[in-house]
């Protein structure tokens, strides 16, 4: 395992871990129950592949471990005041290439490390994956009241990528069995909608999900209560006291897009297309679209 956890620095990784392929069924119940009371809103793609979120081996023929690895993108840099507000996530390049493009990375190096062929497939939060399950499992932090994967070193403002694979370490990482959110309710008090209840969250409360994934009009009761933000939300993650120790990131491909970080309400709401996509490639930006960026800005 030395050699995995080595090899994940040089291709950039703040955190790795590995663990024995298993199967969720404990995490299938609870993602059944969440669904079933209707928290997933419009995400109805979530009822989809349980199994296979389940049992990982489902998607990976023949798979024998899941390493999962975390990405720091926490900047303290903040935009100028006043304006449209994003989720820091979003500052930079779309993380889904950004981490994936290091996973296969990784992958090669092990298959050079190990001499041999690794059968295996990358995801960074696209697939039927319990990605916070797998990075608890991995020893990598323990999921908060707001549902997020907390680091000890790191807190949350990290992406988990995931290699499923036929990789078979001489150790395996230990699980964190402890959770040191202790009697701290802040991310539930401090969200604005009231998204929040003990390690759950109601998409349909939840701005990220209203800005982003909604498809149609964002309610106006949820339009006051969004404030400023446009496009994701960072209130829970912003009153972690785990947060307080988050150091800058290292990434380049995340450093901030100088016209998000200044553009006014006025100067979004007469942009067009074509600058748009011109300002804004490989950004997180382009997933809503600028239609539906102008609806959560108005």
């Amino acid at each position: 395992m030395e050699s995995l956890l080595k090899k994940a620095r040089e291709c950039g990784f703040d955190a790795c871990g590995v663990v024995p392929v298993d199967v969720l069924s404990r995490e299938r119940e609870r993602l059944e129950r969440w669904i079933g009371q209707g928290f997933h809103a419009g995400m109805n793609y979530m009822a989809n592949n349980i199994e296979k979120r389940e049992n990982p081996a489902l998607l990976v023929e023949g798979a024998r471990s899941v390493i999962v690895t975390l990405t720091n993108y926490y900047t303290p840099k903040l935009q100028s005041e006043d304006i449209p507000v994003v989720a820091r996530y979003a500052y930079g390049k779309d993380y889904h290439r950004v981490v994936k493009d290091r996973l296969f990375k990784l992958h090669t190096c092990l298959e050079e490390v190990t001499g041999g062929k690794i059968t295996g497939r990358a995801f960074v939060d696209s697939a039927p994956v319990f990605e916070h399950e797998w990075a608890r499992r991995a020893g990598l932090g323990w999921i908060g009241r707001n549902s997020l994967l907390i680091h000890p070193r790191l807190g949350s403002y990290c992406f988990i990528g995931v290699i499923i694979s036929d990789f078979e370490p001489s150790r395996y990482s230990l699980p964190e069995e402890r959770n040191f959110c202790g009697q701290c309710n802040r991310c539930v008090e401090a969200c604005p909608t009231g998204a929040l209840s003990s390690h759950e969250v109601n998409a349909s409360l939840c701005i990220a999900y209203n800005t982003i994934e909604r498809k149609d009009d964002i309610p106006s009761e949820m339009k006051k209560k969004m404030g400023d933000r446009f496009f994701g939300c960072d209130a829970c993650q912003e009153v972690c006291p785990w947060n307080r120790k988050a150091v800058l990131h290292h990434v380049e491909e995340f450093s901030p897009n100088e016209w998000l970080m200044r553009m006014s309400r006025e100067d979004w709401l007469s942009l067009d297309e074509e600058i748009f996509r011109e300002r804004f490639k490989d950004s997180p930006l382009l997933r809503p679209g600028l239609e539906q960026i102008k609806r959560s800005v108005k």
